[in-house]
């Protein structure tokens, strides 16, 4: 039986090639996705670098999203790749993620569904029930408050305009987002998301508090109901 090929660990890749002298010399924006996540592995097995095992992170769940929403056991059925690892992967994106909120401030502006997603997928991507929550918008698309609507599968019965509309008028909103999560992780709206959308987009008319967005968080993908053009 032949041995196994050598493969070239970290220290035996010429210096240019080395994911933490390429962090100091040209900072870490230049890394991509896969060197990153190799700084934080720190060290390989005796068969797989911990260039390697990156890449076979990414392999595994597709991006980093996906990574930040696994669980320790999720992580730790890679091979190579135990609890410690695990932990250190999951609590440095963590760690990205919190700063990125932190960034935004404590009433972050709505520019787009992209901030709707990035405020909302630490709560929603990793719930094994659908929870239907709304943004309340100042007049300058500013987040005052979240409230949670309803927790269940997305019906009319569940997201009544009263519910969804009496947190709005308590607060003075000018607007509202909607946002829901799949956990199925298709972010593909329903007929019956549509259905339930349009209904409170007609109420808000009435109300004059109007109904921005619907974004629909399913793990590392989201999906915008305006953008779809679906109201």
């Amino acid at each position: 039986m032949q041995d196994e090929p050598k493969y070239i660990t970290i220290r035996e890749l010429p210096e240019s090639e080395r994911p933490r002298e390429r962090l100091a010399k040209y900072g870490a924006t230049h890394l991509q996705n896969h060197e990153l996540l190799a700084i934080m592995l720190r060290t390989g097995t005796h068969r797989r670098s911990a260039l390697m095992l990156a890449q076979d992170l990414l392999q595994q769940f597709g991006n980093l999203g996906s990574v930040l929403n696994a669980t320790v056991h999720d992580l730790s059925k890679v091979p190579g790749i135990g609890l410690a690892k695990a932990a250190q992967i999951l609590a440095s994106l963590e760690l990205g993620h919190r700063a990125s909120l932190e960034a935004m401030g404590t009433e972050p502006q709505i520019k787009g569904p992209e901030d709707v997603y990035a405020l909302l997928v630490g709560k929603l991507a990793n719930e094994k029930r659908e929870h239907f929550i709304t943004l309340l918008l100042n007049t300058k698309n500013r987040v005052m408050k979240t409230e949670t609507i309803s927790i269940g599968t997305l019906d009319s019965s569940l997201v009544h305009p009263r519910e969804v509309f009496r947190p709005a008028i308590r607060e003075g909103a000018s607007s509202l987002i909607l946002a829901h999560n799949h956990p199925s992780g298709d972010p593909t709206p329903s007929p019956e998301d549509v259905q339930v959308t349009k209904r409170l987009k007609s109420v808000g008319e009435m109300l004059q508090i109007d109904v921005l967005d619907h974004v629909i968080v399913a793990g590392s993908k989201f999906v915008s109901l305006r953008q779809q053009g679906l109201f």
